[in-house]
């Protein structure tokens, strides 16, 4: 895998440019290294496809359906993921720039160590999903479903989570002073953890 702490990038080694795969069944497909431009992958699905270090620039997945999938350490710049949904699929080390997530949909899976940074999640729906280490620094999370997330070891620094629902997602990393909590949604346990990042006493 390239290594995400120096911000490097896998060099793609083939190139598919405009190519129309609206529609399309990707399952059991395998890609590594190719740097995908303004490929349209509207409403495809795929059951176990993989992608290793592949680079999606300009791409749009809306409606798209992927169960068991695979996007391991590849860069999405410039994309749209609107009400796309990833079931169940591995996104581990992923970069993530400028891109849309519009009513997506991810149900499971493991994402840690994915960046997100500054992402607009406001009508996002992430549940049960791995996100250890994940970055989502500056995220805009206003009214998102961010429930049963393992987020232990992520950053969170400079977060809007205004409105959002963090129940059952583990935030004990979470330092509730750099960032926005105001009507979030927190079970018991989330409550006195965030008490407690306050500097208070709790006691029964």
């Amino acid at each position: 895998m390239a290594d995400r702490t120096t911000g490097a990038v896998p060099v793609p080694e083939s190139e598919l440019h405009g190519d129309d795969w609206y529609g399309d069944d990707l399952s059991g497909q395998e890609h590594t290294r190719v740097a995908f431009v303004d490929v349209d992958f509207t409403e495809t699905t795929a059951q176990g496809a993989v992608f290793t270090e592949c680079t999606f620039s300009n791409c749009r997945f809306n409606a798209a359906a992927y169960t068991e999938c695979a996007f391991i350490n590849c860069t999405f710049a410039g994309c749209n993921f609107f009400d796309a949904l990833f079931s169940g699929c591995k996104v581990v080390g992923s970069v993530f720039a400028r891109s849309s997530f519009d009513l997506l949909t991810v149900d499971r899976g493991d994402w840690s160590f994915v960046q997100l940074v500054g992402a607009d999640l406001r009508r996002a729906r992430l549940t049960g999903t791995r996100m250890r280490e994940a970055d989502l620094s500056r995220a805009n999370a206003v009214g998102a479903v961010l429930t049963g997330l393992d987020l232990s070891g992520a950053s969170l620094t400079g977060a809007n989570l205004t409105d959002c629902d963090l129940r059952g997602s583990v935030i004990d990393g979470l330092d509730p002073l750099s960032v926005q909590l105001a009507g979030a949604i927190v079970d018991v346990q989330q409550a006195l953890t965030i008490a407690q990042g306050l500097g208070l006493d709790v006691r029964s």
